[in-house]
């Protein structure tokens, strides 16, 4: 779904790209309610939802942590699927398309983990790089 809403197709949904998304699902929001939608989940604060800002919409809502009242609510409850009026077909293809996200979320947290890992061993080639200058500028002092 931030995909289909993502016209600028950078990988982010901005305040524009929410309020078209939030129009076409038919819980239209103010400025202000669009801007507070953002601030609830984005962790980075870059005023603009990734993808996994916005899963963790869903995450927030399975978890009871949203209120009622807000509009990520509403974006929650609009992006469900029901059964018997999509039919099993259509239920079995939106139940593919969350698995499939939620694994692209996972694929997300490995590349960051591995990220993490290649600048901690960079930190400590450094750190020894560092030592064994040193020691040889310590040699020459005597």
């Amino acid at each position: 779904m931030p995909r289909r809403y993502d016209a600028g197709r950078d990988g982010f949904i901005d305040l524009m790209e929410l309020k078209l998304m939030m129009e076409k699902l038919g819980a239209p929001q103010t400025h202000l309610g669009l801007k507070n939608m953002i601030k609830e989940v984005d962790e980075d604060l870059d005023s603009k939802l990734s993808f996994r800002e916005f899963l963790l919409i869903f995450r927030k809502a399975a978890a009871g942590e949203l209120r009622e009242d807000s509009g990520l609510h509403a974006l929650a409850r609009l992006s469900e699927i029901d059964v018997s009026t999509e039919g099993v077909k259509g239920a079995k293809s939106f139940f593919e398309a969350k698995v499939q996200a939620i694994s692209e979320a996972s694929r997300f947290e490995e590349e960051i983990k591995a990220e993490q890992e290649e600048k901690k061993k960079q930190a400590e080639e450094l750190k020894q790089r560092k030592a064994a200058f040193k020691e040889l500028q310590s040699t020459f002092k005597q």
